[in-house]
């Protein structure tokens, strides 16, 4: 593990920070005075000029886990070899494109909905191993895979389209904006950019009403997308609601008797959001809307708030001082009960249904990897699941991407 490390803060700062409800590190607090200005309701403006690669991972985060893979090192040597073995890192990969992908509930009916996704995985697959190896063969299949696409599809449909939408909105930003500038050669990147403003954007950038992993997915898509349009106005826009639901998704002491809610979202009495948080009436710091639930689809909400934070510190205007306690604390919450602890009476009727999935490598890179935060919880759970893998949807290879990565 790499040894670069950032002492925490003294626990009186520490104490202070949690009580916000957001956690500034260090360089953060050395540097809040060179922030650019900000809307009225405080959240930051987008950077006068993207940074590109800039979805999720930079460039020198490419250039970091690039010479890590050559050298051999673990775990990013066999994270990259995990990932090359998956049926997204073959050559032979056949994209399957929809004009119209129709998803239901639980993707009921599912016209294109797999598919859509497996070919967005795809090309993230083949654009990380073209920057990694510079075998341009991999270039040229991530540049099919989204052709394919952008000549074909017009809309998502039935009543999970806004889901699916920000699933594999979320993930093609990313390939495009590695292969976009990193390699010569895509012809029809302008018709890729085309798709996703008309076909993705409208979808997800007004949000939705429905458990908050739905909004925070829709929004992790929503800003990635704007980044690839350098569409400032989109980012902004997104970037609001996106803190407005992070504050509300995951529960902390300092908010108070009752969790937060997101501003026109009708819970107004104590019963209406015991109902929306699964019947979970005891609130405690870390627990999440939807623990009670599942940890799955709380894995998808921790995960999005993970990789708009990153996304942003690339961006130049970092989000993790505003949402990086609350993010600390859900994968601590989480990881504790995944790992085996006996779950209390008062938490889900004595019963959790785990499974949280490959979510915790980037926001455990960020605030105990960079900052220095104490996370023994999911610490361990991300070292355990080494190499992480996919889940199909919108997370992919983050053990290759964020494991121990200190590049900004």
């Amino acid at each position: 593990m790499s040894q670069r490390r950032i002492l925490p803060l003294t626990a009186a700062a520490l104490s202070a920070a949690c009580l916000a409800g957001a956690l500034v590190g260090p360089a953060q607090a050395q540097a809040q005075g060179r922030a650019r200005p900000a809307h009225p309701n405080g959240t930051a403006t987008a950077p006068a000029a993207f940074t590109h690669p800039g979805v999720l991972v930079g460039r020198s985060q490419l250039d970091y886990i690039r010479g890590k893979v050559q050298a051999g090192a673990a775990p990013w040597k066999g994270a990259y070899d995990a990932m090359m073995a998956s049926k997204y890192g073959s050559l032979s990969y056949t994209p399957k494109p929809w004009a119209v992908v129709e998803c239901g509930s639980y993707s009921d009916p599912n016209k294109g909905c797999t598919d859509e996704r497996q070919d967005a995985i795809a090309a993230y697959t083949h654009a990380l191993a073209w920057y990694i190896t510079r075998d341009d063969r991999y270039a040229k299949k991530a540049v099919q895979i989204m052709d394919a696409w952008s000549a074909t599809i017009t809309d998502h449909t039935n009543s999970n389209a806004p889901l699916q939408t920000g699933w594999a909105g979320s993930v093609w930003p990313r390939a495009a904006e590695i292969i976009r500038y990193t390699y010569t050669s895509w012809p029809n990147v302008n018709r890729f950019a085309t798709m996703l403003r008309n076909v993705y954007l409208p979808k997800v950038i007004n949000g939705s009403h429905s458990n908050g992993n739905w909004e925070l997915s829709m929004m992790e898509a929503a800003v990635g997308i704007s980044v690839f349009l350098d569409d400032r106005t989109s980012y902004d826009k997104a970037v609001a609601r996106y803190l407005n639901r992070t504050q509300a998704y995951v529960y902390l002491e300092s908010d108070g008797a009752l969790p937060k809610t997101v501003p026109g979202s009708g819970l107004d009495t104590k019963d209406e959001i015991v109902k929306y948080w699964q019947g979970q009436s005891t609130f405690v710091t870390g627990l999440t809307q939807e623990t009670c639930r599942d940890f799955t689809h709380t894995g998808y909400g921790i995960s999005a708030i993970s990789h708009v934070a990153e996304t942003s510190r690339i961006q130049g205007e970092d989000l993790y001082p505003k949402v990086g306690e609350r993010l600390r604390q859900a994968l601590g919450f989480q990881a504790k009960y995944e790992l085996g602890t006996a779950v209390p009476s008062w938490l889900c009727g004595g019963t959790v249904k785990r499974g949280l999935g490959p979510v915790t490598e980037v926001g455990f890179n960020a605030l105990h990897n960079r900052l220095g935060y104490p996370m023994d919880n999911t610490q361990k759970l991300t070292e355990q699941q080494r190499p992480a893998g996919t889940n199909n949807l919108f997370v992919a290879w983050e053990t290759l991407t964020h494991a121990d990565n200190p590049a900004s």
